[in-house]
């Protein structure tokens, strides 16, 4: 084994240092100009133009070294900043940038303002301010907390508490209770009218109808699956085009209007089929018993009896003003019957002071 000489472990170790110290020492003729709030360095020494003119071999290499000192400066100039730890003292080392120097310009203006609507006009004269209101409220009498609205809300049911007020004016003797439940009945059907109604209207105009929920256990057939996943990918903008698909699912995006397409019989055909169909039409015609339309006779009933009920709404409006306005007649007929009964009973030779005097 050869002899190391302690000379040569010294230079080895000073050449080390030495490297390490110019991997964060740069030495420059003039000194660089920062902008630290836009992390801006400028260099203003002149590059060596022969190695930076023209394919000079190395010139890549000379850039790459003259960027790297350069943000070595910059970021020496970084660490000389004020620093703080973000989020405690675990968290990580963070400087605060002074503001910047140097303006730079904008590819577009700023946006402007958006301009306030009437509403945020009139809540800034009166001083309103928005409030949010938590979902969540304190029921006092299930002592915890409840929904604002909808299922499980705070205060129950009206119609499941065991104490209901009587409304003025009702009948003592009614059943509150009973008048609860009644009322939301009423407001079930209700709503449940107004769907049907809704989907009637949908049907009509051809629109799509919503695709019914799930099952809730996760039991769906095949064909439950295939119509809400039709439905999900024609419900985006581009009807489905540019999502992702599954594995068995065709490569053509479905249409919106998807399903049962007509099918027009051809001109010259089957002449057996063609005498079928018309047997079957003179059949129905000559039939004393009419085709009954379920939707048509359902949206006449309903027609029938929202006319019906804003006639009897109407009416009793009118009768509600024409009781007014005869009110104020009789007021008016009583004070003119009054003031003349007055005039009557006064003797002929009384004068009011009010009148004009005559001059002597």
């Amino acid at each position: 084994m050869a002899a190391v000489r302690v000379e040569e472990v010294l230079a080895a170790a000073e050449e080390q240092e030495a490297e390490k110290r110019r991997s964060v020492t740069v030495e420059k003729e003039l000194e660089l100009e920062f902008d630290l709030g836009n992390l801006l360095a400028l260099d203003r020494n002149p590059p060596a133009a022969a190695g930076l003119r023209g394919a000079a071999p190395g010139r890549e290499a000379k850039l790459r070294a003259l960027a790297r000192d350069n943000t070595q400066l910059l970021v020496a100039q970084l660490w000389e900043l004020p620093a703080e730890r973000a989020g405690g003292a675990g968290g990580p080392l963070v400087a605060r940038l002074p503001e910047p120097a140097f303006r730079l310009p904008r590819e577009k203006p700023p946006p402007r303002p958006r301009p306030p609507t009437r509403w945020e006009q009139f809540a800034r004269l009166k001083g309103i301010r928005r409030r949010k209101r938590t979902s969540l409220v304190w029921d006092e009498e299930a002592k915890e907390w409840r929904r604002r609205w909808g299922y499980r809300r705070a205060g129950g049911d009206p119609a499941r508490a065991w104490l209901a007020e009587v409304p003025e004016g009702a009948d003592p003797e009614e059943d509150q209770f009973a008048r609860l439940r009644r009322e939301k009945r009423e407001r079930v059907a209700r709503n449940e009218l107004n769907r049907l109604r809704n989907l009637a209207r949908a049907h009509r105009a051809g629109t799509a109808i919503p695709a019914a929920p799930l099952h809730p256990t996760g039991h769906q057939s095949r064909e439950e699956l295939s119509h809400v996943a039709r439905v999900a990918r024609v419900s985006t903008a581009s009807l489905g085009r540019f999502q992702p698909r599954l594995s068995k699912e065709p490569s053509e995006p479905p249409s919106r209007n998807a399903g049962k397409k007509r099918r027009f019989e051809p001109l010259l055909g089957n002449l057996a089929a063609e005498r079928s169909r018309q047997l079957e039409l003179l059949r129905d015609m000559g039939s004393k018993k009419p085709v009954l339309d379920i939707t048509r006779a359902v949206n006449k009933q309903l027609r029938q009896e929202e006319a019906e009920a804003a006639a009897a709404k109407g009416k009793k409006q009118s009768q509600r003003g024409k009781r007014g306005r005869r009110q104020q007649r009789t007021g008016r007929n009583s004070k003119k019957s009054g003031a003349r009964r007055q005039q009557q009973q006064r003797p002929a030779g009384s004068s009011t002071g009010g009148g004009k005097r005559k001059k002597a």
